[in-house]
């Protein structure tokens, strides 16, 4: 798969090649001439030719945001690279390169045609996110195996395939197979696929077909147990309990507890961990379902602000719209009168006329904004007091909650102090001999050190009960600020300065207007 140019020096992707191959692909006459001298915007290209330019690597393409079609045919590209932020790719040539393996297309979503025909790939790979995927060529390749045609179910709309002149085309029963593994596609190397075709072929692939459809189900229901389960976690994060509706947080204290491991060896501990189990999951999850339940307060909280916002907005927009409707009405009106008057005096009389009504429009119309300004200060205001009271609420019973696992580890602990030196009492009598293992009768060579491991065991429990309630309190706190800070600041100062910018836009257009009229006599005034 050599090129006749390959001994030629590899040209590389610049401002110069590309600026020659817009314009040679660009307007051409009055209307190229003008995109020269103006500049060319490369972000307005939406096709470019790089095809036959002995290119090596791909690059410098950043600025062709909107670009739908790209042709890097015969050149001697090796990677596919420098592309991934041409999101909007639609139809891809890569043809006659030197390409070996299919790579960085993942953000390529909207592609509907790929070509790689004639390069040295050997699997096909690394292209579930082209959903959209109608048309591939990748005929005259290196593909020797029939499962890289399996590889093509997952794309539905795929219709019309090439793979000729690949190794595994020597298989007598190579289109048969295509046929069998690809129901939707209608046409295979160039010829369409009837239906009489497809029958036989599915017939006589019809064991393989079904286990491997059996496998696909299978695959797909774990997929969407995952989906469901990342979906659950992220409703989860977003009422900050996620992993309370579990045993989660009671493993967590003993994960990191290297005496807490050693200890639960002590005889008669299994039971007394079996009760605080579960009494601290119990409670955990009373946390969780507490805490979703908060999560439907403060997002129906959330809903009701914003459909007062846009209520607010929408009376004030009626209302600026309205004094701007009645002022092109009288404009409309003015203006015609203006091009029947001759007398200077009366002419200037009226124009006086026609910029104090401009004027007075401003007035009406920055008076509105204000009054909005004013009414959503106090919408947010409101919101920010009901939100705060709604945290400080689920803080306080979150606290609470927490508070009565505090306690359910330290009437664990006191059990855990009787057990020990009960335990110690045995050691020392050496009835425990062959019941405990070398670790923990390490721990029993006095009493200070077996209270301590105790203690420490104790204080390790206490401290993930503590960082959980402190990462809870942090996070939620955090989300209302943040919140708060972008209705705020980010959301509500722009809308206004938008605003602002907007009445002012219109009023010197209308100041213009009459500046450029034309009145009485042809003359401007």
């Amino acid at each position: 798969m050599s090129r006749l140019y390959d001994t030629v020096e590899p040209s590389v992707i610049d401002e110069e090649m590309l600026m020659r191959a817009v314009e040679e692909q660009g307007p051409k006459e009055e209307a190229g001439k003008i995109a020269k001298t103006e500049g060319m915007d490369f972000g307005d290209v939406s096709s470019l030719r790089l095809d036959f330019k002995n290119i090596l690597k791909i690059d410098g393409l950043w600025e062709f945001i909107n670009l739908t079609k790209l042709q890097l045919d015969n050149n001697i590209i090796e990677k596919i690279e420098g592309i991934d932020m041409l999101v909007n790719l639609v139809w891809l040539d890569l043809s006659f390169n030197n390409i070996e393996v299919i790579e960085g297309l993942d953000n390529l979503t909207k592609l509907e045609d790929v070509t790689l025909y004639n390069n040295r790939i050997s699997r096909i790979e690394n292209m579930d996110t082209l959903v959209n995927l109608q048309v591939f060529s990748i005929g005259n390749n290196d593909l020797k195996e029939l499962e890289n045609i399996t590889y093509l179910r997952r794309f539905r709309k795929l219709k019309t395939l090439n793979l000729s002149n690949n190794p595994f085309c020597e298989f007598d029963n190579y289109k048969q197979y295509v046929a069998a593994f690809l129901p939707h596609l209608e046409f295979l190397d160039y010829r369409l696929l009837d239906d009489q075709t497809k029958a036989a072929a599915y017939e006589r692939h019809m064991i393989q077909i079904e286990e491997m459809l059996d496998n696909e189900k299978k695959a797909q229901a774990r997929e969407e147990e995952a989906q469901r389960q990342a979906t659950e976690l992220e409703l989860h994060k977003k009422a900050f309990v996620e992993l309370l509706n579990g045993p989660h947080l009671f493993e967590s204290m003993y994960s990191e507890d290297v005496e807490g491991q050693k200890l639960k060896e002590m005889p008669g501990v299994d039971e007394i961990l079996v009760t605080f189990s579960e009494k601290f999951t119990a409670i955990c999850q009373q946390i969780f379902e507490y805490g979703l339940q908060e999560h439907k307060k403060r997002d129906a909280e959330v809903a009701m602000f914003w459909d007062c916002v846009e209520e607010a907005k929408s009376e004030n927009k009626e209302l600026g719209m309205k004094a701007v409707d009645e002022f092109m009405l009288e404009k409309k009106r003015m203006f015609a009168e203006l091009s029947q008057v001759t007398d200077p005096k009366m002419m200037e009389q009226r124009v006086s006329e026609y910029n104090a009504g401009v004027t007075e429009l401003w007035d009406k119309l920055m008076g509105l904004e204000l009054q909005l300004v004013d009414q959503l200060e106090e919408v947010i205001q409101n919101f920010d007091r009901n939100m705060q009271d709604l945290v400080s609420t689920f803080i306080e019973q979150l606290q609470g909650f927490l508070s009565q696992a505090r306690d359910a580890e330290n009437v664990h602990n006191e059990r855990m102090l009787e057990i020990a030196q009960i335990t110690l009492d045995k050691v020392a009598k050496n009835e425990l001999d062959d019941e405990i293992s070398e670790d923990l009768r390490m721990l029993f060579v006095d009493k200070d050190t077996i209270m301590n491991a105790v203690s420490t065991s104790h204080d390790a429990h206490l401290l993930k009960i503590d960082n959980k309630e402190d990462d809870i309190v942090t996070r939620i706190n955090n989300w209302l600020k943040s919140m708060i800070e972008t209705i705020h600041d980010e959301q509500e100062i722009q809308r206004n300065r938008s605003r602002v910018t907007e009445i002012n836009h219109l009023i010197d257009h209308l100041r213009e207007e009459i500046d450029n009229l034309e009145v009485g006599g042809g003359h401007t005034y």
